[in-house]
Protein backbone atom coordinates (compact mmCIF):
# COMPACT_ATOMS: atom_id res chain seq x y z
CA UNK A 1 0.00 0.00 0.00
CA UNK A 2 1.36 3.47 -1.05
CA UNK A 3 0.69 6.38 1.49
CA UNK A 4 1.73 10.04 1.28
CA UNK A 5 3.10 11.83 4.58
CA UNK A 6 2.38 15.45 3.98
CA UNK A 7 4.06 16.83 6.69
CA UNK A 8 6.77 20.06 7.53
CA UNK A 9 8.47 18.73 10.78
CA UNK A 10 11.13 16.85 9.92
CA UNK A 11 11.77 15.05 13.08
CA UNK A 12 7.77 13.75 12.71
CA UNK A 13 8.22 13.06 8.76
CA UNK A 14 11.10 10.69 9.62
CA UNK A 15 9.55 9.16 12.75
CA UNK A 16 6.14 8.28 10.66
CA UNK A 17 8.37 7.20 7.31
CA UNK A 18 10.32 4.72 9.15
CA UNK A 19 7.42 3.24 11.07
CA UNK A 20 5.30 2.89 8.03
CA UNK A 21 7.75 1.46 6.33
CA UNK A 22 8.94 -0.94 8.79
CA UNK A 23 4.95 -2.11 8.83
CA UNK A 24 5.24 -2.52 4.98
CA UNK A 25 3.85 0.08 3.61
CA UNK A 26 5.33 2.44 0.21
CA UNK A 27 5.81 5.92 1.55
CA UNK A 28 6.26 8.96 0.23
CA UNK A 29 6.62 12.37 1.41
CA UNK A 30 5.99 16.10 0.54
CA UNK A 31 6.75 19.01 2.99
CA UNK A 32 4.69 22.04 2.15
CA UNK A 33 1.47 21.85 0.33
CA UNK A 34 2.57 22.86 -3.53
CA UNK A 35 4.86 19.55 -3.48
CA UNK A 36 2.43 17.80 -1.87
CA UNK A 37 -0.35 17.95 -4.33
CA UNK A 38 2.21 17.62 -7.36
CA UNK A 39 3.65 14.36 -5.04
CA UNK A 40 -0.23 12.67 -4.46
CA UNK A 41 -0.52 13.56 -8.31
CA UNK A 42 2.38 11.53 -9.66
CA UNK A 43 1.87 8.61 -6.89
CA UNK A 44 -1.13 7.92 -7.07
CA UNK A 45 -1.50 7.09 -3.49
CA UNK A 46 -4.07 4.60 -1.62
CA UNK A 47 -4.25 7.20 1.34
CA UNK A 48 -2.43 10.39 2.43
CA UNK A 49 -1.60 11.50 6.05
CA UNK A 50 -2.36 15.09 5.64
CA UNK A 51 -1.41 17.88 8.21
CA UNK A 52 -3.11 21.18 8.08
CA UNK A 53 -0.10 23.63 9.13
CA UNK A 54 2.05 23.96 6.20
CA UNK A 55 4.01 26.21 4.19
CA UNK A 56 3.36 27.96 0.57
CA UNK A 57 -0.32 25.95 0.55
CA UNK A 58 -1.97 25.18 3.65
CA UNK A 59 -3.55 21.45 4.59
CA UNK A 60 -6.87 22.91 4.00
CA UNK A 61 -6.46 23.64 0.76
CA UNK A 62 -4.41 20.50 -0.26
CA UNK A 63 -8.08 18.69 1.11
CA UNK A 64 -10.29 21.04 -1.20
CA UNK A 65 -8.08 20.72 -4.51
CA UNK A 66 -7.88 16.79 -3.98
CA UNK A 67 -11.79 16.81 -3.27
CA UNK A 68 -12.12 18.77 -6.47
CA UNK A 69 -10.47 16.47 -8.80
CA UNK A 70 -12.12 13.54 -10.21
CA UNK A 71 -8.97 11.66 -9.68
CA UNK A 72 -7.97 12.62 -6.50
CA UNK A 73 -11.45 12.38 -4.97
CA UNK A 74 -11.61 8.86 -3.86
CA UNK A 75 -8.38 9.12 -2.43
CA UNK A 76 -8.75 8.76 1.71
CA UNK A 77 -6.73 11.44 3.45
CA UNK A 78 -6.42 11.15 7.08
CA UNK A 79 -5.51 14.42 9.06
CA UNK A 80 -2.64 14.90 11.61
CA UNK A 81 -3.11 18.23 12.85
CA UNK A 82 -1.76 19.79 15.80
CA UNK A 83 -4.99 22.01 15.49
CA UNK A 84 -6.94 19.83 17.90
CA UNK A 85 -10.16 22.71 18.13
CA UNK A 86 -13.93 21.40 17.23
CA UNK A 87 -14.37 23.86 14.02
CA UNK A 88 -11.34 22.53 12.58
CA UNK A 89 -11.97 18.98 12.78
CA UNK A 90 -15.49 19.56 11.57
CA UNK A 91 -14.18 21.74 8.86
CA UNK A 92 -11.93 18.99 7.66
CA UNK A 93 -14.53 16.32 8.02
CA UNK A 94 -17.18 18.26 5.95
CA UNK A 95 -14.84 18.95 3.05
CA UNK A 96 -13.88 14.81 2.55
CA UNK A 97 -11.36 13.78 5.25
CA UNK A 98 -11.57 10.01 6.73
CA UNK A 99 -10.48 10.53 9.66
CA UNK A 100 -8.78 13.66 12.03
CA UNK A 101 -5.89 13.32 14.43
CA UNK A 102 -5.04 15.30 16.93
CA UNK A 103 -0.72 14.41 16.84
CA UNK A 104 -0.78 15.21 20.85
CA UNK A 105 -3.38 12.72 21.28
CA UNK A 106 -2.42 9.95 19.35
CA UNK A 107 1.04 7.57 19.70
CA UNK A 108 2.79 6.83 16.53
CA UNK A 109 1.31 2.96 16.62
CA UNK A 110 -2.04 4.31 16.58
CA UNK A 111 -1.77 6.32 13.95
CA UNK A 112 -0.59 3.55 11.46
CA UNK A 113 -3.39 1.72 13.11
CA UNK A 114 -6.10 4.03 12.02
CA UNK A 115 -4.43 4.28 8.57
CA UNK A 116 -4.08 0.41 7.91
CA UNK A 117 -8.39 0.20 9.24
CA UNK A 118 -8.98 2.59 6.60
CA UNK A 119 -7.11 1.19 3.91
CA UNK A 120 -8.74 -2.06 5.03
CA UNK A 121 -12.21 -0.74 4.56
CA UNK A 122 -11.70 0.67 1.72
CA UNK A 123 -10.59 -2.32 -0.06
CA UNK A 124 -13.78 -4.33 1.20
Amino acid sequence: MRIIIVEDEIALVKVLGEKFKREGFDVSVATNGEDALRVIRSQEPDLVLLDLILPRKDGFAVLQEMKADPELKPVPVVVLSNLGEDENLKRALKMGAADYLVKTQHPINEVVEKVRSHLVSRSK
